[in-house]
């Protein structure tokens, strides 16, 4: 669930800036519950092709310039991406649980994904308060792996403003990086 407010921001996440630079020359991405777009519009500014998706039809239409734009309630209806893979999937303040599979398995080899949502203790501070849209200690390490090889992970309190987040950064090797490191 999106944090109330965050339609509007502008602001891109620190987090995606860093990790930004696993995504391939090029890559296509893919911005799960993308709001009014913040990290589609600066990812699409650095040569990549987008593809955004969000419920609020409102809040995405200034985005079809921008790359393939889809409106769907992805918690309620089906997958709108089923059998595509993304050389990122870029996923900030929202969690469905039941997603986190689908999420990983979008990665295309050599591909990351970058996660930063909300953990359990947010809820003394604002905004999402119910376990439900608050991720449980270790979480997103639980859910990348076996699948991903996590090249970053934290978690703990944020401010500006104050917030307790886990944050992912896992990469989906190539076939040929896997092939070399088998041992029979």
């Amino acid at each position: 669930m999106s944090e109330p407010g965050t339609h509007g921001n502008t602001h891109v996440s620190d987090w995606v800036r860093r990790w930004a630079a696993l995504i391939p020359a090029g890559g296509t991405v893919l911005d799960v519950a993308c709001g009014s777009g913040r990290h589609l519009r600066w990812l699409a500014a650095r040569g990549h092709p987008v593809t955004g998706v969000d419920r609020d039809a409102q809040a995405v239409e200034p985005l079809r310039p921008l790359g393939e734009i889809v409106v769907a309630d992805i918690e309620n209806g089906p997958w709108p991406f089923e059998g595509r893979r993304f050389d990122a999937v870029v996923v900030t303040n929202y969690l469905w649980r039941p997603l986190l599979p689908i999420l990983v398995d979008t990665v295309a080899p050599g591909g990351v994904l970058i996660y930063e949502t909300f953990a359990l203790g947010h809820e003394t501070v604002g905004r999402p308060r119910h376990p439900d849209f608050l991720l449980r200690p270790g979480e997103l390490l639980e859910a990348a792996r076996p699948h991903l090889r996590v090249v970053a992970y934290e978690e703990g309190w944020l401010r500006a403003p104050e917030r307790l987040v886990q944050r992912l950064a896992a990469v989906r090797e190539a076939a040929s990086c896997v092939a070399r490191h088998r041992l029979d």
